[in-house]
């Protein structure tokens, strides 16, 4: 049986410091941090393990609520999904996950484009915005 991107990844423990390593980097984002102003951020964080897991072959199943319903009153943008993949994209790198597997994660997170913005699916994500803006997009990384 082949390895899975999870078990590449070093499993729980490192899905845990990408998701530590992504919220470091969202937060320090001043276009982002206010729509997390007064969430429960530890209960995000395992949200996020559950679905990066569950993405990538892990055993988490990722049960989270509609991604529609839960972003619907924050009126984000294109570049707002985009500024939070690309910090994921990072996130990963810094991690030192291979391209290969971010490639995975990424591919999975183009399909809530449309979900997380409040639009109907049209066409993929992939086909409509670069994966190479959202892969390299440049942002604030967190001081150590």
């Amino acid at each position: 049986m082949s390895e899975t991107t999870y078990q590449r990844l070093g499993g729980r423990d490192a899905v845990e410091a990408v998701v530590d390593e992504f919220y470091d980097r969202v937060l320090a984002d001043e276009s982002l941090a206010p729509f997390f102003e007064g969430v429960p951020m530890a209960r995000l964080r395992a949200h996020q393990v559950a679905f990066l897991s569950a993405v990538t072959g892990g055993p988490d199943d990722y049960d989270g609520d509609d991604m529609r319903a839960v972003h619907a009153h924050l009126d984000l943008t294109g570049d707002h999904f985009d500024a939070v993949a690309g910090h994921l994209v990072d996130a990963l790198r810094a991690c030192d996950v291979p391209e290969e597997d971010i490639d995975t994660v990424v591919t999975a997170v183009e399909e809530l484009h449309d979900p997380v913005l409040g639009r109907e699916a049209t066409e993929s994500y992939s086909q409509t915005s670069s994966r190479m803006t959202v892969c390299s997009r440049p942002g604030p990384t967190p001081t150590q």
